[in-house]
């Protein structure tokens, strides 16, 4: 029985080849694909896929909220994702949102269709290293991979504190703020200070 599987992409001509490359391989049925994050829920609610592969974005907090949408309205559907990267605390956050199978931009056809039958199997699919990272991180998650006062400045920072009032706050020198704020930021994946206040924001850790 051919598995079915429905794609969500934020470029038209990738998202256009991967379908058309998807559809050429015995076994996969594409239903259905949108660069519309709404309309690719509507569609995942309508169909039931066994499968949704996601392209990742450069921002991504986008595909792993719809991510979590998807994980929380049908449960049976399996969410691959493909992943530019392969940072611990990405892939954490990607598992922790209900991906189960993590694939490489730069993979070659043969490694995403046995991630797509991975996943519709229910099984969680990617690189050993890289599942040994994302549920160390996810289950660890209620103590957090921040220290204390990692935690204290990212708290402030969320808040729209700037560098000076937290070191004041916090009674540090400002050299001392950005280095924890600089060794949160690796910890977390984020692409800036108040990046990794949001993530530590809803993962629960500050």
């Amino acid at each position: 029985m051919a598995i079915s599987v429905i794609v969500g992409g934020s470029r038209v001509l990738f998202l256009d080849a991967l379908v058309e490359a998807l559809r050429s391989v015995d076994g996969i049925d594409v239903i259905a694909a949108d660069t519309d994050h709404q309309h690719v829920l509507s569609l995942v609610h309508r169909h039931s896929p066994d499968v949704l592969l996601l392209e990742d974005t450069p921002v991504g907090d986008d595909v792993l909220r719809l991510a979590s949408a998807v994980r929380a309205r049908v449960p049976a559907c399996g969410i691959a994702l493909m992943m530019s990267g392969s940072r611990p605390a990405a892939v954490g956050r990607a598992v922790a949102a209900g991906v189960h199978g993590i694939v490489p931009m730069d993979t070659g056809l043969p490694r995403l269709i046995a991630t797509l039958k991975g996943v519709a199997a229910g099984c969680v699919t990617m690189a050993p290293s890289l599942a040994n990272s994302a549920m160390a991180l996810v289950t660890t998650g209620a103590s957090a991979p921040l220290s204390t006062r990692e935690s204290q400045v990212l708290r402030l920072t969320a808040g729209g504190a700037t560098v000076k009032e937290i070191a004041a706050e916090l009674y540090l020198a400002a050299g001392t703020v950005r280095n924890v704020t600089s060794a949160s930021i690796k910890k977390l994946g984020g692409r800036n200070r108040f990046d990794a206040a949001r993530i530590a924001v809803e993962q629960g850790w500050i």
